[in-house]
């Protein structure tokens, strides 16, 4: 089923109903890689000092990407490939983002309690990506 679309049955049927997209902020891969990297800048404050140009900065900077990619490729969308192109970096971002909690986890700077649901946030913004990369035709126009 395409994002935005739910599920409502008459009579054992099942019909897709489309929520109007208008704006790239109304998304849910937008919205959720949003939120996925308020919640690693909120995590990445408590990262050491010595950390600040490296693991803390790269946080930040491939977590956002996700999001500001996922707008750009939004109103790329007249064209199929420049969509699936902004995609595909915003693919590449997330699984980047993904590996920062993991180095969290591992030099002792968050739990692993708090790193796994934010890589396991990343493994489904990337399965959305995906997606709608192999699914160009239905997004542009």
């Amino acid at each position: 089923m395409k994002e935005g679309e739910k599920e409502r049955g008459g009579e054992g049927e099942k019909k897709p109903r489309r929520r109007v997209v208008r704006r790239h902020t109304d998304l849910d891969v937008y919205a959720r890689s949003f939120a996925a990297a308020m919640k690693l800048f909120e995590l990445s404050r408590k990262f050491p000092m010595e950390e600040r140009y490296s693991l803390t900065d790269q946080c930040r900077l491939s977590s956002r990407s996700v999001s500001a990619n996922a707008s750009e490729a939004w109103r790329k969308r007249r064209y199929p490939a420049a969509l699936v192109a902004k995609l595909s970096d915003a693919e590449g971002e997330a699984a980047e983002t993904q590996t920062r909690p993991q180095f969290a986890v591992s030099c002792g700077y968050l739990e692993a309690e708090v790193g796994r649901p934010l890589y396991a946030e990343y493994d489904e913004i990337i399965a959305m990506l995906v997606y709608v990369v192999t699914h160009p035709d239905d997004w542009t126009f």
